[in-house]
């Protein structure tokens, strides 16, 4: 016992002398990493030392529902306030349309996307929009089937928010039937045109929240501002045209207690046009910003 009580103190004393001591084990070596969370986009999502994302939970799921609820909600509010029918100008006069203050419902989207994406990203990333979901998930930043219940739960929670919509506003809104996106007669009302506006305008959208908040070297602490401004923005400038659908989710809430306009003409213009945009303005990014600025390991913190 003696012999032993002297190899402990002469090891204590050693190493308090400046003896090497055994290699320790980091804190967090053998654990899972993540990233910090990138407001707008992979926020709150764990991924593995490789970088490919880990699977979602019930937290991420009920942020993109309870999300794309407000986010529909109140634009689509917006919308039925703030767009008013043509009204009769007199017998044998064309209907006159009042002004519509488009500036308003672009800031609208600027304030509402801004705010949710603060506050959720850190959650679920804050997609709220099936067409970013699907283009997150070619540039594998998602797995598919997360994207599956992403897509389920922000559909859900669009109609919501525009059923919630026509319940308070059941007479103002029925003029522009609840904030439906339509293409308007100012491009004839045609299918084409209507695709080429929504494909362009989800286009820009994804390739901003592409090169903001998903690209390593992006200025991630700007995302909600400029991804919100981004999309206020578009609306501005396409909302005349075919109503700045850009996120099937929204359109088809709308449509779900407004007027789809036809379900072709829907599907393809509100539907497949945004989806092909969002999905080459990611890979697109992917090129330009992913691949030349690659993700920092130091970045990595142990997930605890």
């Amino acid at each position: 016992m003696a012999d032993e009580d002297d190899e402990t103190t002469s090891g204590a004393a050693g190493g308090a002398a400046g003896e090497p001591d055994a290699p320790q084990q980091s804190p967090g070596a053998g654990r899972r990493l993540r990233r910090p969370p990138r407001p707008g986009t992979r926020g709150g999502g764990q991924f593995t030392p490789d970088g490919s994302p880990d699977d979602r939970g019930p937290a991420a799921y009920f942020a993109e529902l309870l999300g794309t609820f407000f986010l529909v909600f109140l634009i689509t509010a917006a919308v039925s306030l703030y767009v008013l029918p043509a009204v009769p100008a007199g017998p044998g006069l064309p209907p006159v349309q009042p002004f519509i203050d488009f500036s308003v419902i672009g800031l609208v989207h600027v304030f509402v996307l801004f705010l949710l994406i603060q506050t959720l990203a850190v959650l679920s990333g804050a997609h709220f929009n099936p067409a970013v979901t699907l283009a997150l998930t070619a540039i594998r930043e998602v797995k598919v089937r997360d994207a599956g219940i992403y897509i389920a739960m922000q559909v859900i929670g669009g109609v919501l928010g525009a059923l919630l919509t026509r319940a308070l506003l059941k007479d103002e809104g029925e003029g522009s039937q609840y904030g439906s996106t339509l293409v308007s007669d100012r491009l004839n009302e045609a299918v084409l045109p209507g695709m080429v506006v929504e494909g362009i305008g989800t286009f820009l959208l994804v390739f901003v929240i592409v090169g903001v908040a998903v690209n390593p070297g992006g200025a991630r602490e700007w995302s909600g501002l400029v991804i919100g401004a981004t999309l206020g923005l578009l609306v501005m400038v396409f909302a005349p045209l075919t109503g700045a659908g850009f996120n099937p989710a929204r359109s088809f809430g709308s449509a779900v207690v407004g007027d789809f306009g036809g379900a072709d003409n829907f599907l393809l213009v509100y539907v497949l046009a945004p989806i092909l945009g969002a999905v080459l303005a990611a890979l697109l990014g992917r090129e330009l910003f992913i691949r030349r600025n690659p993700p920092d390991p130091r970045e990595l913190a142990p997930v605890g």
